[in-house]
């Protein structure tokens, strides 16, 4: 056990040495002061990792030390110890952030248990985490050998990101570096998987899982009814470890009633996968029934500036020309404050879609400045940079007035997901060749490693439209990043470590759809 000290403070000091003794043989330290000030200004020099406070002294009563100390920003455990029972002592008492408290007389093993919930429960939690992660790593591992359909790794995946966040919150740093091996094989076998079956599912539809192009009709259009008002919240490059933390926010206003993942097309980018969550088609059929509004990756303009236009057509084509919607996409705070303001005037709608750019806006001005990659250098730190701006946006309190409204639902879900890259790998093309870092399209195609790239090189056999005559797509694995001859060096340093997507691992394709109903 971990030496700890602890400072006492009672006016009897004198009569519990035997108890302080009891602590001494269990390995504590124990600093004894007989009043609140003598312990204070012991505080002002020293620190402890406890405080043990008698409730009734002479002088500073035992809640005035405390509220002296927590003034003083010291944050230690405080328990309190006290002959009273009494309610409004108790709520002071907590009120100013109490550990725990016990009830005189005192045996030596209650403080002694008491001081162990305390300072250790941390540690025994997570020593516990650890053994049961162990316990269950070799079968995890067997599956993710033995994983026959996309059943299966979505299973997996769920897994995977339940022990990601379970070790995070433990502290479990050990045991998450054997988890990070783990995942790294499941987007090793994974890219495998994909690389078999993408075809099959493109070119039978009545086969293909819930995918970009279909999750309209399978997921979302079914909830429309004329007596429901139903929101739509598509958070644009939402990973499914960020909606977990985001999830109880949502669970405080509105009753989960599934939780699901779907997989986004390839390539996992905006431009592909919302067009196609919004028209209902594959890019492919999108660039044939829209010419003018669809354009490709080295196109001038934005890619997804029609997507209201394809949201109409797709209702239309599904006969649902009745319903009363709206489209919202929120690209600024501004944005976030309008829809707080004017969402009252959603009500009497049966579909609200609003799109959110924060997530992907974060991502990508992460690559670009230097202090958000500090602050956002791993996934850990990336999901609570997400946490904190969704507790604190007006999107927040936008839902909390929604969730007043009886006969609600609410759908959240998003385009494509994320992947931190690692490994930088070398890619040869022609001028055209455009420059997205998970993925590339154009002629003469080329990976100096080609294990790191999954080739389509005829894209209209996995609808995707062909920019030039004999383009081809390329998509990178697990952590990979694609890089050019020229400055490779300059490039493979500069974006090593930054949240790209486009390609092909279970963060960026395995990804939430979540329905929820007002309580």
């Amino acid at each position: 056990m971990s030496q700890y000290t602890i400072l006492w403070i009672d006016d009897e000091i004198q009569q519990i040495q035997s108890q302080i003794q009891f602590l001494h043989n269990k390995g504590y330290v124990v600093v004894q002061m007989n009043n609140g000030a003598d312990g204070i200004e012991y505080l002002q020099k020293n620190m402890v990792d406890a405080i043990l406070l008698d409730e009734m002294m002479p002088g500073l009563t035992g809640l005035e030390t405390l509220l002296r100390i927590r003034k003083m920003g010291i944050t230690v455990p405080v328990i309190m110890i006290t002959k009273s029972e009494e309610e409004n002592i108790m709520e002071e008492a907590i009120g100013n952030e109490i550990t725990d408290y016990l009830l005189k007389p005192i045996a030596p093993q209650q403080v002694l248990s008491s001081l162990k919930k305390v300072l250790e429960n941390k540690r025994l939690v997570s020593e516990k985490t650890d053994q049961m992660y162990r316990a269950e790593f070799n079968q995890l591992s067997a599956e993710i050998l033995d994983i026959s359909d996309l059943e299966g790794w979505k299973t997996v995946q769920k897994k995977l990101i339940f022990w990601e966040l379970e070790l995070e919150n433990k502290g479990s740093h050990e045991m998450m570096e054997i988890l990070n091996t783990q995942k790294e094989s499941g987007n090793t076998e994974f890219f495998k998987f994909v690389s078999k079956n993408y075809q099959q599912w493109i070119s039978k539809p009545e086969q293909a899982p819930v995918m970009s192009h279909n999750l309209m009709t399978r997921k979302i259009l079914p909830h429309i009814s004329e007596d429901t008002c139903t929101f739509f919240l598509l958070f644009d490059n939402l990973r499914y470890d960020q909606w977990k933390t985001l999830r109880p926010f949502f669970e405080s206003l509105f009753t989960v009633v599934t939780e699901e993942l779907y997989c986004s097309i390839l390539p996992t980018a905006t431009q592909y996968c919302r067009n196609a969550i919004f028209a209902g088609m594959l890019p492919l059929d999108i660039s044939k029934r829209f010419p003018n509004y669809w354009k490709n990756d080295d196109d001038e303009g934005g890619k997804n500036l029609h997507e209201q236009d394809f949201l109409a057509d797709l209702l239309q084509r599904y006969r649902k020309n009745n319903i009363k919607y709206s489209y919202t996409k929120l690209l600024s705070h501004l944005d976030h404050v309008d829809l707080l303001n004017n969402v009252n005037n959603l009500f009497h709608n049966n579909l609200n879609v609003v799109v959110i750019n924060f997530i992907d806006m974060l991502s990508h001005t992460r690559t670009e400045m230097e202090v958000l990659k500090e602050l956002a250098n791993n996934p850990q730190s990336y999901r609570s940079i997400s946490r904190s701006w969704f507790e604190h946006s007006p999107l927040l309190q936008s839902l909390k007035k929604i969730a007043q409204i009886k006969k609600v639902k609410i759908i959240v879900s998003t385009d494509h997901g994320t992947i931190q890259v690692q490994k930088p790998s070398k890619v040869i093309g022609d001028k055209q060749t455009t420059t997205n870092l998970r993925y590339k399209h154009g002629r003469n195609l080329t990976c100096e490693e080609p294990k790191d790239v999954l080739m389509f090189k005829n894209p209209n056999d996995y609808g995707l439209p062909s920019p030039t005559i004999n383009s081809s797509y390329i998509f990178a694995r697990e952590n990979v990043f694609l890089c050019y001859p020229n400055n490779y060096n300059h490039f493979a340093n500069y974006y090593a470590g930054s949240f790209q997507h486009g390609g092909v691992s279970l963060e960026e394709m395995l990804i939430p759809i979540v329905t929820l109903i007002s309580k």
